[in-house]
């Protein structure tokens, strides 16, 4: 699902957001009630395409986990009411490099110490797009940061490794990282929300939206 670079987004008066972010938002770029819409139609292609093989969920702590939550809560959902039950096993790992709306050379992997059960198995990678700008410019923008990961986790032999973001953004950089699942690709702007957060803040926004610069201002360290 594609969002425009000329998208105008949604008004804010037509939702329910907290009240301690009034004045730092400019929009609402995907309600909640989309997400989820999104995100169940990725668990049903996930289904399909996984087989009878169990699965390892890793998750990419912090901006991910609302994500992960719920396209693991779909997958169990379909799984109990088809004739095959897949197993699922979730882990954690934390990855660390942005300073206010600024991506740092280096990046940090932090958690999932013990992966040596992804050996032989099928590791599911589950994100959320960080910002660069978001989840990363670099997740999913230079594509560094998954390089860095994916080279981490390799080494484990898995049977089949998949990456899931709920988020793509789009950029001029022609060597971005494209996983093999994703919800929307967005245009080049830092969102918050849907756990994505700004310095920990906004991570209790349920809809995905764009922060403005009076909230970058308020919120920077």
């Amino acid at each position: 699902m594609q969002i425009s670079d000329n998208w105008p987004g949604y008004s804010l008066d037509l939702f329910t957001y907290p009240q301690h972010y009034y004045g730092d938002l400019e929009y609402v770029l995907i309600p909640h009630g989309i997400i989820v819409d999104r995100t169940e139609r990725l668990a049903k292609d996930i289904m399909q395409d996984i087989g009878d093989n169990d699965i390892v969920v890793l998750c990419v702590l912090k901006g991910g986990y609302k994500f992960c939550a719920d396209l693991v809560e779909h997958i169990k959902n379909l799984s109990r009411n088809s004739e095959r039950f897949i197993s699922m096993k979730v882990d954690f790992v934390r990855l660390k490099s942005y300073h206010n709306d600024q991506s740092m050379q280096d990046m940090q992997i932090m958690g999932g110490d013990d992966l040596s059960k992804l050996t032989g198995k099928v590791s599911f990678l589950c994100f959320l797009l960080i910002l660069f700008f978001m989840f990363c410019k670099d997740i999913v923008g230079t594509g560094r940061t998954m390089k860095v990961l994916l080279n981490n986790i390799e080494k484990y032999k898995p049977k089949m490794i998949k990456v899931a973001s709920l988020l793509v953004k789009r950029t001029s950089r022609p060597d971005g990282y494209r996983p093999d699942y994703y919800g929307f690709e967005i245009p080049d702007l830092f969102v918050v929300g849907y756990a994505l957060d700004y310095n920990e803040h906004f991570r209790d926004l349920n809809h995905i939206c764009v922060i403005n610069d009076h909230g970058k201002a308020k919120y920077r360290v």
